[in-house]
């Protein structure tokens, strides 16, 4: 029988009451509330989590998303760099760091965790849009092209990867390949901008 929501919080409080130090059940219970939207609660079980283990890279992640949705981009970072201090090869880690860094307009710092990030695990897809991104931060559409087409290579049905691209191109002055890309990300449903597809209907045939 599968197991409610419910029945795993309370299993997961009991936990607790045999053994209050018990660092998963903190955690879980840190990842439960913040489904749920009880964000300081939910770094309340984190810290408590962090404290009573040394492994708690995924605690401090979480951390980094909570932190980023309190807009809080610099406790987003600092979480993050505690996560891979921990675990040097978590890529999960460095694509959150380099998406908080760019947030930042940090983005020497941006682009090399990201690039550590895919090293690690070349199919994290978000790490690959916002190194795109990042590259045009820095106002290297050649580059961003670059990241881009690989991308679109393991990922051809990924909409926000041919968005990006389509911008990269546009800001590169190719309309035509841009005006593919966009359409394709339209194709696949995603929501493109008003104002770009502005931009660019003065370049359609």
């Amino acid at each position: 029988m599968v197991q409610s929501f419910e029945e795993f919080i309370r299993e997961q409080v009991n936990m607790l009451k045999e053994n209050p130090e018990c660092a998963n059940a903190q955690y879980n219970l840190g990842v439960s509330l913040m489904q749920e939207g009880k964000l300081d609660r939910a770094i309340e079980y984190f810290d408590e989590a962090i404290a009573n283990s040394g492994r708690m890279f995924e605690a401090y992640a979480n951390l980094g998303y909570i932190y980023y949705m309190k807009d809080d981009l610099e406790g987003a970072a600092e979480a993050n760099k505690k996560a891979i201090e921990i675990e040097p090869r978590y890529a999960r880690g460095y694509a959150n760091l380099g998406f908080a860094y760019l947030e930042m307009e940090q983005t020497d710092e941006a682009i090399k965790a990201l690039e550590k990030a895919i090293e690690l695990n070349p199919t994290i897809a978000q790490a690959w849009t916002n190194l795109i991104n990042a590259h045009l931060q820095k106002d290297d559409s050649n580059k961003a092209i670059e990241v881009g087409q690989k991308l679109i290579e393991f990922a051809p049905d990924f909409s926000l990867a041919h968005n990006n691209l389509a911008y990269a191109y546009y800001v590169n002055n190719n309309y035509e390949k841009a005006i593919l890309h966009v359409d394709k990300a339209l194709e696949l449903g995603f929501e493109v901008h008003s104002d770009f597809l502005d931009k660019l209907a003065p370049y359609r045939e």
